[in-house]
């Protein structure tokens, strides 16, 4: 599955930091769970890969 295949799966997704310092995204989804860690660096560039991402889906949008 591509970034632009559309998929009737839905997911839950929860966010947060752990008791080890490292920062989680738990993804939920028919009975799977997925714990992805990683360092307070990493998820800064998640982030901002995140916001880059939807600045440019707004201006697909448009």
């Amino acid at each position: 599955m591509g970034i632009n295949k559309e998929s009737d799966i839905a997911a839950n997704l929860q966010i947060g930091p752990t008791d080890q310092g490292m920062v989680r995204m738990f993804i939920e989804a028919d009975n799977i769970e997925i714990p992805l860690d990683f360092d307070p660096e990493e998820a800064e560039e998640i982030a901002e890969e995140l916001l880059a991402a939807a600045r440019h889906a707004r201006a697909v949008k448009r």
